[in-house]
């Protein structure tokens, strides 16, 4: 989870989430060079006496730089595209959840558990126990197994909301009468943290996610759900 003064992206904890931290490195060196070469032609400008007409009537510098943004927009915009598609992408998963947006809480119906369904509050200051997490941790987390695709059915029952989790490069909107759908695919256990990132009214920020990822051969030895 973040923690202060951090200033980079989250640890992956998803393929998807790699990418788009690769992709971020990609983006951010570009407008580094770019910013560079800019601040560069300033201090030219600002310190150099321009004495050389021509340089007003330049067709091959007007042509190079007419060329140049389009190159590095083409440079940005295809492993972006790349990523947006693998976004979308629904291999066969392991297991279906389906979240519900409330306000202010959600709730979580594992479809392929007899319809096993449960709500998730934020724990109130007074119940917080050594080593919670003051407005992120919630009476009953989601149990998830690793190294499986999961999809998530992600839909509201009154306003907009967001179910986000930024560890795992998540953010799909849950919109009443719609039901959205993502996909991920976690690579190690530990307990991930989200929010939802609508507003959706005035205790938005009071909803919580807590996924808690555990092997596979553990998941599948039994309940393991804490309601």
């Amino acid at each position: 989870m973040a923690h202060a003064a951090q200033v980079g992206l989250q640890d992956a904890t998803s393929p998807i989430m790699e990418e788009l931290i690769t992709f971020h490195d990609h983006a951010l060196m570009i407008i580094f060079l770019i910013c560079f070469l800019v601040l560069y032609a300033l201090f030219l400008t600002l310190t150099t006496k321009l004495t050389n007409t021509n340089i007003s009537d330049a067709q091959e510098m007007e042509t190079v730089w007419t060329i140049l943004p389009a190159i590095i927009l083409i440079l940005i915009a295809l492993p972006s595209l790349r990523i947006l598609y693998m976004t979308d992408e629904v291999n066969d998963p392991s297991l279906t959840i389906k979240s519900i947006g409330h306000q202010w809480y959600w709730t979580y119906e594992y479809t392929d558990y007899g319809g096993l369904i449960f709500n998730s509050y934020m724990l109130p200051p007074l119940f917080l126990e050594p080593g919670d997490l003051r407005l992120l941790d919630v009476d009953n987390r989601v149990v998830l197994p690793i190294e499986a695709p999961i999809r998530m059915m992600i839909t509201s029952q009154d306003v907009l909301h967001s179910w986000a989790v930024p560890t795992l490069g998540l953010k799909t909107d849950a919109i009443p009468g719609r039901l959205n759908q993502t996909t991920f695919t976690a690579t190690r256990p530990g307990v991930y943290y989200g929010q939802c990132s609508e507003i959706c009214g005035a205790n938005h920020s009071f909803m919580p996610i807590v996924l808690e990822l555990i092997p596979l051969k553990i998941f599948e030895m039994g309940p393991v759900f804490t309601l």
